[in-house]
């Protein structure tokens, strides 16, 4: 994510500025299973677990509850344990004058222990029904945690899916550092941010980044509006025939996706499908009042491939929204959105490195935010250096002199309101540089672009990456560098 500059965006060649003074935001599993396959291997409640000897009684004095969050240190009550998240099936229908969401969420999970009961992340919303593999399941909730007791526990390493119904006018949340995610209501519609918790404001299921799944999406909404969503628009015989006056629109994503890098956009939009000159995919959604370089955006990806290697997913986009203020530019998979005043060459360049560094390699953990924003900063400076013929250096230098970049270790922010603090951003890209001088360029490069591959389409943590380097530099120990650069309190020399 990348805040809204203060002032106009900064000449080529220059950082851009800040949000009032403070930087704003913009954990490896396998691939994740495609819907049909999981939806149709092990329905039954306790198929897929190992044999074990016992008969229900047994199982069912064996079972717990899974744990109400995975005890993320900023945020421990998101996601949830006991279970991993395969697919999403969302059927949703909006009605903007009444600000109405109708939704029905099929989750297809597997138990990743015995499992009595299991939660789901849901802010507001009024469920209406929910069951577990075709049977009724009691529901009590708590804030925004569901508790669901399933009718016979589930067995570990059974496949199981849920359905929850509900209906309700679902939130704008305002976070701890004062920026606003969640369901955000606009003249004619609506847009779903979700960075660090707003996805749990339009659909249940386990939002940390650790748990990250294939999605299907259908929105139903009155006949004019658009609505787009992550990866790619459904063939039109997938589409079912809405309602008169209504309009109903599918969107599939079949790389594994973090949920708060899930969006949706409904409106009056301009919608486009196009291809870069490499043959990717290219779905926008643009206002007609917008204005900016999305007409850059083929070339910024053929950029990127070559610094950060092969596109990670199979189509890309933006969305584009001057109607919505939320302050900042988001890296929604696939299609970055820009609200007001945020769309900028630099800010492209940062949301579209974000689908290697964030969305592809997503993080452990909410500390490990600097993984994608240091590298999202990085690699506007790198392209400053590449295409404008702005020294790295001279940005570092820039970013060294600013005592905002000081505050506190980016591998460790103070908390919760801090994860989208300048150290994050900056001094992670700083940290960067500091590897590269350390490393030199071949193997710094060749780190940039092995990493994305090494953990494509998973999840990785800060210790994972020290880890990673200093074994691409031939086991050298880079234990200094780290203190001083990643951990340490204060202003390092410049020169270490």
């Amino acid at each position: 994510m990348r805040p809204r500059p203060r002032t106009p965006a900064a000449p080529s060649g220059t950082p851009s500025a800040h949000r009032a003074g403070n930087i704003r935001r913009t954990p490896s599993r396998a691939a994740a299973v495609l819907l049909a396959g999981v939806l149709t291997a092990g329905a039954a409640t306790g198929c897929g677990g190992a044999a074990r000897g016992g008969g229900p009684a047994e199982e069912a004095a064996r079972a717990t509850p899974g744990a109400a969050g995975v005890g993320d240190p900023y945020f421990p009550r998101l996601g949830n344990g006991g279970y991993d998240v395969r697919h999403y099936d969302l059927d949703l229908a909006y009605d903007p004058a009444t600000a109405r969401l109708t939704g029905t969420t099929r989750i297809a999970a597997r138990a990743t222990q015995d499992l009595s009961a299991f939660n789901l992340d849901l802010t507001g919303l009024t469920v209406t029904s929910v069951t577990v593999d075709g049977r009724s399941a009691p529901v009590t909730r708590a804030g925004g945690e569901l508790t669901v007791r399933p009718g016979a526990a589930l067995r570990e390493g059974a496949d199981f899916r849920t359905v929850v119904r509900y209906t309700g006018r679902p939130r704008t949340l305002t976070d701890a550092d004062g920026s606003r995610e969640g369901w955000l209501r606009t003249s004619d519609g609506a847009v779903a941010l979700g960075q660090p918790a707003g996805s749990a404001t339009w659909f249940p299921g386990s939002h940390h980044p650790s748990d990250k799944a294939t999605y299907r999406l259908a929105v139903t909404v009155p006949r004019g509006l658009a609505a787009v969503s992550n990866g790619e628009p459904a063939a039109p015989e997938a589409v079912p025939a809405p309602a008169p006056g209504k309009a109903t629109y599918v969107w599939r994503t079949t790389q594994p996706m973090a949920s708060y890098l899930a969006t949706l956009a409904i409106g009056r939009y301009r919608t486009t499908a196009d291809r870069t000159p490499e043959g990717l995919p290219v779905h926008s959604a643009v206002r007609d009042t917008a204005d900016g370089p999305t007409d850059r955006l083929p070339e910024v990806l053929a950029w990127a491939e070559r610094r950060f290697g092969p596109y990670p997913f199979s189509s890309s986009g933006v969305i584009v929204d001057p109607s919505v203020d939320a302050g900042y530019a988001l890296e929604t998979q696939n299609r970055p959105f820009f609200g007001s005043g945020t769309l900028d060459l630099a800010t492209l360049v940062h949301e579209l490195a974000h689908q290697w560094y964030g969305n592809s390699v997503s993080p452990a953990s909410w500390r490990d935010m600097w993984l994608n924003e240091g590298f999202a900063t990085y690699a506007e400076w790198l392209y400053g250096e590449d295409t404008e013929g702005t020294p790295v250096s001279r940005r570092f230098a820039t970013a060294y002199a600013d005592d905002r970049n000081w505050a506190f270790p980016p591998a460790a922010p103070p908390g919760a309101a801090d994860i989208s603090g300048a150290p994050v951003y900056e001094r992670g890209a700083m940290v960067l540089h500091q590897v590269r001088r350390a490393v030199g360029d071949r193997v710094f490069f060749g780190v940039l672009r092995d990493w994305a591959a090494a953990h494509r389409h998973g999840n990785a943590s800060t210790a994972d990456f020290t880890a990673f380097v200093e074994r691409r530099a031939g086991g050298r120990d880079l234990s200094a560098l780290w203190q001083a650069w990643l951990y340490g309190e204060g202003r390092p020399a410049a020169g270490r």
